[in-house]
């Protein structure tokens, strides 16, 4: 591992990025133009000790950087798709496929998209309802984002195997998401084509649950684009919100964000969170075993 280039990539890609482009403010103290080590190590999920080893070159051990905290620093970093396999070929790690996937480079527009949205809950996920990236009102009414990687990562996966993921929606809303997300994967089975990924998790899905056996039977598909939902939160009660869906041109990822009208319940709540924050979530909570992804 190039340990130098390493860190010197990361130095530069850090100083040519704005506070605000990621919405931190800029203040006037502020010595540098681009984000400090402890504000890229705070996106990207890391300790700043080690980010900042990451970046000096010298890693205690010579410990090789993992996939899922270079998919990170790529996200936080804000890379595009060379610069992100430029990333992984100086980590000497095999750069994984970009169009989807739980460590797929976002794409610049949703990307940017989700930045100005500071005052509503919004994530971009993949066509298989991977979380790729969130904001702060996401994680507070959601959860934080789960480790998983496989089809485990995938929110509607567990949907149909692990019944803790439902306890976010009110029991009698269940058939609907239920339709919803088969018809949703119907949908993006078809747009991958001979998608080796897709193929194995129908095919575990189809074994291991008879309610997704039957509804893939029906060969319903719709993609979803808006939906009303009953959200279960731990501290606000149910949150009654309008989920819309951005479709990325080629389908594969989409950017989805939660609203509610002016004076409703939903929108003081919406408030009401905005001050909460995550600070009272349980740390046991994780965004798609108990929380939706789309």
């Amino acid at each position: 591992m190039n340990l130098p280039e390493l860190g010197a990539f990361l130095r530069t890609r850090r100083d040519r990025i704005r506070p605000a482009e990621v919405g931190l403010p800029h203040g006037p103290r502020r010595r540098v133009p681009g984000l400090r080590r402890e504000e890229v190590a705070q996106l990207a999920g890391l300790s700043a000790d080690y980010y900042t080893e990451l970046e000096r070159g010298s890693v205690k051990n010579g410990v090789q950087p993992s996939a899922q905290t270079l998919a990170a620093l790529a996200r936080a970093l804000r890379l595009n798709g060379d610069e992100r396999d430029h990333l992984f070929h100086l980590a000497e790690r095999p750069v994984p496929p970009s169009a989807h996937g739980p460590s797929a480079h976002v794409q610049p527009a949703l990307l940017g998209l989700l930045d100005r949205l500071s005052n509503t809950p919004a994530r971009v996920i993949t066509d298989l309802h991977e979380t790729l990236v969130e904001n702060d009102l996401a994680r507070a009414l959601l959860g934080g984002s789960p480790a998983q990687r496989g089809p485990a990562a995938s929110f509607v996966y567990r949907w149909f195997t692990d019944p803790r993921s439902r306890e976010i929606y009110p029991r009698e809303d269940h058939p609907h998401h239920s339709r919803v997300f088969a018809a949703d994967l119907q949908a993006a089975a078809a747009r991958r084509g001979r998608d080796a990924e897709v193929a194995r998790m129908v095919a575990v899905l189809r074994r291991s649950s008879e309610e997704f056996a039957a509804l893939w039977a029906t060969h319903d598909v719709a993609v979803r684009r808006m939906d009303h939902k009953r959200i279960v939160h731990p501290l606000l009660g149910v949150v009654e919100l309008d989920c819309y869906n951005l479709l990325s041109e080629d389908g594969r990822q989409r950017l989805l964000w939660f609203t509610a009208p002016p004076g409703s319940r939903g929108a003081e709540q919406l408030d009401l969170l905005s001050v909460v924050g995550t600070q009272e979530l349980g740390a046991g909570q994780d965004t798609e075993q108990a929380r939706p992804a789309g």
